[in-house]
């Protein structure tokens, strides 16, 4: 993918699918290395199946046979001088960890962090997002549980809310967000 953040897209959805009620977002760029963090509380994964979800060919989708999103981004912290790793657990969820080499030519720009929890917030789901966002002096939460209790009975996924989500978080991190 050309950024990151839609990586974080589709690991999220994968989530989503895993019936997740919390998903944890980390962020993290640090003595040139950029960590990206997603835990959730889903469904998890059996330990034979975590030994072969980075195969392409190991999917749970039924509309095609391939599966290329955590091989892929597996493939690209690995050219950019990162790691990737990824934990599961039946019933209790799953957490993959990636790292990246902030100044390796081969990484991937991060892209539009708001742009991104728009987008998962959009869905009209249940689901609750935490995003922690960490650049040099910034130490950035944004967290759905919170803005519910603001909005007091408002969707989160009305058109001026997600505005609001996408304009809050690339004002809150820096550059807009984009690493």
């Amino acid at each position: 993918m050309r950024e990151l953040s839609l990586n974080i897209l589709d690991i999220v959805e994968n989530s989503v699918k895993a019936e997740a009620k919390i998903v944890y977002i980390d962020v993290i760029a640090k003595d040139n290395v950029l960590t990206i963090s997603i835990k959730d509380d889903g469904k998890g994964m059996s330990e034979e199946f975590l030994s072969r979800v980075t195969d392409p060919y190991t999917t749970t989708r039924t509309t095609r046979k391939v599966g290329m999103g955590l091989p892929f981004l597996k493939m690209e912290a690995e050219m950019a001088g990162g790691t990737f790793d990824i934990r599961s657990k039946l019933g209790e969820g799953t957490t993959v960890t990636t790292t990246f080499a902030i100044d390796h030519i081969d990484r991937p720009p991060l892209g539009d962090l708001g742009e991104t929890m728009s987008i998962l917030i959009s869905n009209g789901d249940e689901v609750d997002y935490v995003l922690h966002f960490v650049f040099n002096e910034t130490d950035f939460v944004f967290d759905t549980r919170e803005l519910k209790e603001q909005l007091d009975g408002v969707p989160m996924d009305e058109p001026e809310v997600l505005l609001f989500i996408k304009n809050y978080i690339r004002e809150n991190t820096p550059h807009g967000g984009l690493l």
